[in-house]
């Protein structure tokens, strides 16, 4: 009997070892375009984006389309790399790479102010919320 037993919770472990495993909520959904609910912290609390962002994923990298509420964002800044905006009227528009389930750090100059100034923003994008567009 306790042999049985012994085998038994051997196996009940390991099933949920594998279960553990094989759930992952980083996993990028398949390729297609998403609206996703995104949340934005950081800067003086003034501005905002527009939530839900379209987001494009193309062999498993995402990337979203940021409109923000104001038309004075020159551009976007992520690590070393620049992000021009993708339209010349209206608010400030960028397409810019991004992880879901985690805080995205990302620079923006805005002129808005008397001399421009690149301010520190996050953008969380909540997979939880992903709909096929």
């Amino acid at each position: 009997m306790k042999r049985i037993i012994s085998v038994f919770l051997i196996i009940l472990v390991l099933s949920l070892a594998v279960v553990g495993c094989s759930s992952n909520k980083n996993t990028a959904p398949k390729d297609g375009t998403y609206t996703v609910e995104v949340t934005l912290k950081g800067g003086s609390g003034k501005a905002s984006v527009t939530s839900p962002a379209t987001v494009v994923i193309a062999d498993g990298k995402a990337t979203a389309t940021i409109v923000w509420s104001s038309s004075h964002y020159e551009y976007m800044q992520i690590g070393e790399t620049r992000y021009d905006p993708i339209n010349t009227e209206g608010n400030s528009t960028f397409e810019i790479p991004v992880t879901f389930d985690e805080e995205n750090a990302v620079s923006a100059l805005t002129t808005a102010m008397s001399e421009p100034h690149l301010i520190d923003y996050t953008l969380f994008f909540d997979s939880s919320t992903l709909k096929t567009k």
